[in-house]
């Protein structure tokens, strides 16, 4: 039976948002191509006609985690107006991106494990940190362009981190406390 190329296309979509979502739960390497397959209800075998590679599947789910993190900010910053700063650092640093590593920011969930991965997906995570400062400095109260993007670069640090030793601890109320701790010092330091 030939498959279409739209069929084809919503196939590939597919695969790339359970990658893109399974390699944040579990980590670049802490998952094969035939369980990301199995997830997306395929076999093994059909992965070399969507993907070159897993590396090159890598590239493309970081870059729709990317692609997705950068819309949910920006909506949240429009929606927030003048408070778009405070509302991004609540989202970011919440209980319910803490529970849901798979749906949450690449960098907190895959930052240590980018270092050991391929060029470009590396590139990739280059690209979506760049855009992401970009929308997170739009929501930073600073006088000069260079002071926002300053200010956006050590936010971003400090949010990212504040998750990933969150989730490290595995511990609810120490991670609770990491949260709050970095929400309040970001928000003190930028009202």
């Amino acid at each position: 039976m030939r498959v279409s190329r739209e069929e084809a296309a919503a196939t590939r979509e597919r695969i790339v948002d359970v990658a893109s979502r399974l390699f944040r739960e579990k980590g670049f390497d802490g998952i094969g191509v035939a369980d990301l397959m199995k997830d997306a209800g395929m076999t093994h075998g059909g992965f070399y006609g969507h993907f070159k590679s897993k590396d090159h599947l890598a590239e493309e789910a970081s870059s729709r985690a990317i692609e997705r993190s950068c819309k949910r900010w920006t909506d949240i910053a429009e929606d927030a107006g003048d408070g778009a700063f405070l509302a991004l650092v609540k989202n970011y640093l919440s209980e319910e991106r803490l529970s849901s590593p798979g749906s949450g920011c690449l960098f907190a969930a895959l930052g240590s494990d980018a270092s050991r991965q391929s060029k470009p997906v590396r590139r990739v995570f280059a690209h979506g940190f760049e855009k992401l400062v970009a929308i997170l400095s739009n929501a930073v109260r600073a006088k000069s362009k260079a002071e926002k993007r300053r200010q956006a670069i050590a936010a971003f640090a400090q949010m990212a981190g504040a998750m990933v030793l969150a989730r490290a601890v595995g511990d609810g109320a120490l991670a609770a406390e990491i949260l709050s701790a970095s929400a309040s010092d970001l928000v003190s330091r930028h009202s």
